[in-house]
Parts: structure tokens; C-alpha cells; sequence
């Protein structure tokens, strides 16, 4: 019986215009008044097509600039692709020190926003607010607006929003390596567990033995190109060799 997909990615692509503004203070001003303001294009992945399927856990290696957080946002409906075409089938959640969460609503209104997002009712948020808020230490802070947060704070919220309101799709960026050791390791036990069966996650982390311990097929980026997507192992060993 063939798997149902959980992502599928056709072409695409996302380039950064980056505007170097020699105008932005008053000195510049001055001594630039006739030097022209420089901008330029950053291509930050190019014409990438893949498929992901459902219940897979995919790792995503390369050196930092390479293009992996804009792919995941791309993924995750965070960024417009400039071209081609995604296809998400379920719910998804970024979990990145809280993007897609606004900082200038408290916790509590972040849990609601987020659930709501995820297709659950306002009953369904009310029965499991209370786990999320305590899974993620926050008890002290629930009315807190979370801009106020540190990083850590707001990892364990995002974290903990999606595990208990059950997303289908899980973006993990970094995910073991913010928050305190004892978040860590909490994070890890819940990713160890039975929670995760039937989850899509992709993974992206600089942590070999995670990649390795968790991912069915992991790829490769370099340059904002995929350049391999397949055997774990094999993929690890174009990351090392890269960083050699």
C-alpha cells in the first residue's frame, strides 16, 4: 500500500532582496548625501522539489547560511515561495523560539491563538490549557505578554502548545538545544514517546547523534541547494565531509 504524503514540494524557490541603506542615520546622511543606497539579491534556496511522507521523521543538515530555517519557514507557511508549489496535508507548527506566535499577546492569548490555528475548539483549548501552561513552566507568567520572555521561555511554550494540541506536522528547529537542561530533556522524553507515532516531524539540528538516532532520511543542504535526500548515514557523511 503506497504512504500518503505529508509534504510535497515542487520547483521551489525564495531569493532575499537585502537593501544596504547607507542613509539610515543622520551622519551617513551627510557624508553619503550622493553615494546611492545598495541593495542586493540573496538566493536563499533555489528550485528545490522533494516529498516527504506521512509519519516520517526527515533531518535537515548544512552549515548555517545554507538555507535550512528559510526551507522549514517556507514549508511551514511562514515565507511565500517565489516559485513552484507546496502541498501540505494536515496541520502544522513551527517550533522555533515562537514564530507564529505574537509577542505582544500573553501566553494564555498565544495558546488560544495557536490552538484555535490548529482546528481546535475553544472547549477542546479550555480542557488542555492548564497541561500546557504546566508542561511548560509557566505558571507564574501565564498573563504575561510573551515579548517579555527570554528564548528559552517561549521555546517551551511553542513546544508545549504543540505536543498537547497535537499538531500533524512538526517543524523542529533546533528544538533540543534552547531552553534549560531540564527542558532538554524533557523535550526529549516526549519525543521518545508514543506522542510522536504518526507524526511528520522535520528536524533541523547540528547534533549528529540526534539526526542520526531519529530520522528515517535526512538531507543535505548546501548553498541553497539540496544537494542529497535519502540515507541518513550517507547524508552525515556530506555534512562532515563539508565541514572539514
Amino acid at each position: 500500500m503506497e504512504k500518503e504524503f505529508a509534504i510535497e514540494a515542487k520547483n521551489i524557490s525564495k531569493t532575499f532582496h537585502i537593501s544596504e541603506d547607507s542613509h539610515n542615520t543622520v551622519k551617513n546622511r551627510l557624508f553619503n548625501i550622493f553615494k546611492p543606497s545598495r541593495s542586493r539579491y540573496v538566493p536563499a534556496v533555489k528550485n528545490m522539489s522533494f516529498e516527504i511522507l506521512k509519519g516520517e521523521c526527515i533531518g535537515l543538515l548544512g552549515r548555517n547560511g545554507c538555507g535550512k530555517s528559510t526551507l522549514v519557514k517556507l514549508l511551514a507557511g511562514v515565507y511565500p515561495s517565489d516559485s513552484g508549489q507546496i502541498r501540505i496535508n494536515g496541520s502544522t507548527m513551527l517550533m522555533n523560539l515562537g514564530v507564529g506566535m505574537s509577542h505582544e499577546l500573553t501566553a494564555r492569548e498565544n495558546v488560544y491563538v495557536s490552538g484555535s490555528v490548529l482546528g481546535l475548539r475553544i472547549k477542546e483549548i479550555d480542557a488542555i490549557f492548564k497541561e500546557i501552561i504546566e508542561f511548560a513552566e509557566l505558571e507564574e507568567f501565564v498573563d504575561t505578554k510573551i515579548k517579555f520572555f527570554s528564548s528559552g521561555m517561549v521555546a517551551r511554550l511553542a513546544f508545549s502548545i504543540a505536543v498537547k494540541a497535537g499538531a500533524d506536522i512538526m517543524f523542529l528547529d533546533e528544538i533540543f538545544a534552547v531552553g534549560d537542561v531540564k527542558f532538554q530533556d524533557k523535550a526529549i522524553k516526549v519525543f521518545e514517546s508514543s506522542w510522536i507515532e504518526g507524526k511528520t516531524v522535520i528536524l533541523v539540528s547540528h547534533s549528529m547523534e540526534v539526526i542520526r538516532q531519529y530520522c528515517n532520511r535526512t538531507a543535505f543542504l548546501k548553498h541553497g541547494e539540496l544537494v542529497f535526500y535519502g540515507d541518513t548515514e550517507k547524508a552525515i557523511e556530506l555534512y562532515m565531509e563539508d565541514n572539514q
